[in-house]
């Protein structure tokens, strides 16, 4: 089993930014793929962005790409969501994922954090 805590949402203006964390525990983290996803008010879950195992093959919505860079410290068992350029359209809750595969169904969840962003 993995727990995953999300960390860091809040309300900013549009053009703002905002840094989410996500802290891990039970599983080695090294092994996981870690990724954020989105869920806005009467909206599906979308994906945002992920993160290969030693830190690399990171992968990009193309709502996002080029504003928001994902990031992890696996000695800090955590990965990070630096948003930048903030839209009012980012406004979501923010929510950590993991997979002890490098492709496949995202195994676990955090319990998201809320990112308002005001225009």
């Amino acid at each position: 089993q993995v727990q995953l805590l999300e960390s860091g949402g809040g309300l900013v203006q549009a053009g703002g930014s905002l840094r989410l964390s996500c802290a891990a525990s039970g599983r080695p983290f090294s092994i996981l793929t870690m990724g954020w996803y989105r869920q806005a008010l009467g909206k599906e879950r979308e994906f945002v962005a992920s993160i290969g195992r030693s830190g690399g093959s990171e992968l990009y919505a193309d709502s996002v790409r080029g504003r928001f860079t994902i990031s992890r410290d696996n000695t800090k068992r955590s990965v990070y969501l630096e948003m930048y350029r903030l839209k009012s359209e980012d406004t979501a809750i923010y929510y950590c994922a993991a997979r002890s595969t490098q492709v496949g169904r995202w195994e676990y969840w955090g319990q998201g954090t809320q990112v308002t962003v005001s225009s």
